[in-house]
């Protein structure tokens, strides 16, 4: 079960605002640029993201129903702010991975805690 919507509302409005400035250059961090579906505006979203062979992985930590989420896979492309550079990615994807294995060993067990399984994939 991903983590509760009440505490994604939290991490919104307190956490996010808190760790955003540092997100892009922190480990296993990084700031999702994408834009909103109907809107069309800018959004900057602090994830977990990953570097995979070819692109990136973000731990959906709040399950594949995210705004965010949905408005990656509409445009099929978003940029991530990781390590301090910007990267432009396409081809999302959503996958379903219980053995967590695109994740380092340490992240893999902290998300299996959380029951995390749902993966965004993305080619660099």
């Amino acid at each position: 079960m991903p983590i509760p919507m009440a505490v994604a509302r939290f991490n919104r409005s307190v956490t996010n605002r808190l760790i955003g400035p540092f997100a892009g250059h922190l480990p296993g961090f990084g700031i999702l640029i994408h834009r909103g579906r109907s809107s069309g505006r800018e959004y900057r979203t602090p994830i977990n993201v990953f570097r995979r062979r070819g692109g990136f992985a973000i731990a959906l930590t709040y399950g594949p129903e995210s705004q965010w989420v949905k408005n990656v896979l509409a445009a099929g492309d978003c940029r991530i702010v990781t390590g301090g550079r910007e990267h432009t990615l396409t081809n999302p994807r959503l996958i379903r991975d219980p053995s967590r294995r695109g994740v380092p060993p340490l992240v893999r067990a902290v998300l299996g805690l959380a029951d995390v399984e749902y993966f965004l994939l993305l080619d660099e």
